[in-house]
């Protein structure tokens, strides 16, 4: 069975390669560019890995992160953070909040192809 890919980022070049990208490999996507909207998509469909931008409308990435992980239903979901912040304070804020891996645009497509097919071989459904 495919593995699921949720991915919350609200460019949309970004959202397009990425799911033609994602489609590929043999994912699944499902895209959500609010952060509202991705974070209940993270809690109710259950998806195998979660790539998360830092700067979306509603709530932010770390918010989102901080909910999900507060949430028995989020606490083990793999998270890729996946944004333009590349700031050592962003960097430490998401690994407190709980995220995987953090990877800085501009980015290497292998590189974030590699980085979900390992977290997603890592999930056990």
């Amino acid at each position: 069975m495919p593995k699921r890919v949720l991915l919350a980022e609200d460019e949309p070049n970004i959202v397009e390669s990425l799911t033609f990208l994602f489609a590929r490999a043999g994912f699944i996507v499902t895209t959500e560019m609010d952060g509202q909207a991705a974070l209940e998509a993270a809690l109710t469909d259950s998806p195998d890995v979660m790539i998360l931008d830092v700067m979306l409308a509603g709530l932010d990435g770390f918010e989102i992160l901080r909910r999900l992980r507060a949430d028995k239903r989020g606490q083990h979901l793999p998270v890729i953070m996946l944004t333009a912040k590349g700031q050592r304070e962003d960097r430490e804020t998401a690994f407190e909040c709980g995220a995987n891996l953090y990877i800085t645009k501009p980015f290497s497509n292998a590189e974030v192809i590699a980085a979900v097919e390992r977290l997603a071989g890592a999930v056990s459904k």
